[in-house]
């Protein structure tokens, strides 16, 4: 029997018929007329090709590095799981160089986590806009709502230029990804919200430069104020703070009327964890979160220190710092008490405090809770910087937590009071001989022993 039907072989066309139902078929599946994407597995993971992993390794790492502080992704990853995402992303000069200093503050405080994410979130439309869908210049703006519940308004111009709100288009369709875009601009889009809370809380910090006042004056015999003075209710309290620290009864003062607690008093426990959070949530202070933590003695005197009415600024050493302690420094009993008891000043200052204080008056002592012992504060570089010569630290990380009764100040280096400096750095020197150390007795004596022409006993002391 013949194979080849009008010159084509039966094989040829058994193959045709198969593709023909192969083409059928796929014909056949459902479609997704949504436009969602299916890059989001039902586990909830993007995988390497979403639109949300090319944001992280792009050029605008200033935008990528602000989704990754506002504790974006997991939000992120949602709407690209529902929705095709579009993306306006501000280049890295106009975060980096040519954004107000006060404002970029103002959105890394911790206590302003919501303010940035309202931000960021204000930069994403949940379905794609591609650069050819914008709106013609005869037909007018399109409005598109944005995952932060505002509204972006897209333009084109006569010229051809294609505007977001007030920034302009310079990159359009730079990454593309089965679940989304992303459009460069020119700069960053800031919402009316956020401009309110900003000028809100900027209008609230009246805050001078004031020289840090000395403990009231106490009667050591009566061990009460000489000059006593009426206490309006609310006020802070008159002792000085090393009397509530001091043990015995009726030595502390009554608790200060304040907005928390069932007896409306200051709940100093909540805020001591609240700010002892915040330094694990910011990231490279767990050092010092842990030795608060561990040394609960200490996290509650300060929480009983904050419900009596009493303000504390916390200058907190990062991780750097604190991983230079030698065990020595530390394994003394009481000794990191010591140490943090320095690093607390009894006043409520903050970073624009301080430096309006150095900058006007020079270099200013502040009390500590480790009495007698006080830290000097001096300008330096344009920050603030705490200690002298080589046990001196800036100020790295400013604001961290302000809360109105506990200030959170970061530094970059663990301070000591300058006596303790230069009894650390006698033993430093004699570590770098190969003898072992002996008695300052014993040495003398062998000084003796080798002028009076004693060589064997003299021998003996080699």
């Amino acid at each position: 029997m013949n194979s080849n039907v009008y010159g084509v072989s039966s094989s040829k066309i058994v193959f045709f018929i198969f593709l023909f139902f192969v083409s059928f078929a796929i014909a056949a599946l459902p479609q997704n007329p949504s436009g969602k994407s299916f890059s989001s597995s039902a586990s909830g993971q993007i995988n390497s090709n979403s639109v949300l992993v090319a944001l992280l390794d792009s050029h605008y790492t200033e935008l990528a590095e602000l989704v990754e502080k506002a504790l974006l992704l997991q939000t992120l990853e949602e709407a690209v799981g529902n929705h095709n995402i579009t993306i306006f992303a501000p280049r890295n000069e106009a975060l980096e160089r040519q954004l107000d200093p006060e404002f970029k503050r103002f959105l890394l405080e911790p206590g302003n986590l919501k303010s940035l994410q309202t931000l960021l979130m204000f930069h994403i439309i949940p379905k794609r806009v591609g650069s050819h869908q914008w709106p013609d210049p005869k037909t007018g703006p399109f409005k598109h709502n944005t995952l932060s519940n505002d509204h972006l308004q897209l333009t084109s111009k006569p010229s051809g230029k294609k505007t977001v709100d007030s920034a302009e288009l310079i990159r359009p369709d730079d990454v593309i990804r089965p679940d989304g875009v992303i459009h460069g601009i020119q700069q960053l889009l800031i919402p009316r919200s956020v401009i309110e809370d900003f000028n809100k809380r900027r209008n609230l910090r009246s805050i001078s430069a004031v020289l840090p006042e000395g403990a009231p004056e106490v009667d050591p015999r009566t061990h009460r104020l000489k000059k006593p003075a009426p206490v309006p209710a609310g006020a802070p309290p008159v002792l000085p703070i090393y009397d509530a620290m001091a043990p015995g009864p009726s030595l502390a003062p009554a608790p200060a009327p304040g907005p928390g607690g069932p007896h409306h008093h200051f709940d100093g426990d909540s805020q001591v964890k609240d700010f002892i959070q915040t330094l694990l949530h910011y990231g490279g202070y767990n050092e010092m979160a842990d030795i608060l933590v561990n040394l609960t003695s200490l996290a509650t005197e300060m929480g009983r220190l904050v419900s009596e009415g009493y303000v504390i600024t916390v200058l907190a050493p990062n991780d750097e710092a604190m991983a230079k302690l030698t065990t020595d420094q530390l394994s003394e009993p009481g000794a990191p008490e010591q140490i943090i008891y320095y690093h607390i000043i009894p006043e409520y200052q903050t970073e624009e405090s301080m430096y309006n204080a150095v900058r006007r008056f020079g270099k200013v002592r502040y009390d500590t809770l480790r009495l007698p012992h006080k830290v000097v504060a001096q300008e330096a570089d344009g920050s603030v910087k705490f200690g002298n010569g080589e046990g001196s630290a800036y100020l790295f990380d400013p604001d961290i937590y302000t809360d109105g009764r506990i200030s959170v100040q970061g530094i970059d280096g663990v301070l000591f009071p300058e006596e303790e400096i230069e009894t650390v750095k006698k033993p430093a020197a004699v570590k770098v001989s190969s003898k072992p150390r002996r008695g300052k007795l014993l040495e003398v004596g062998c000084w003796m022993l080798g002028t009076l022409g004693q060589d064997s006993r003299f021998r003996s002391c080699q």
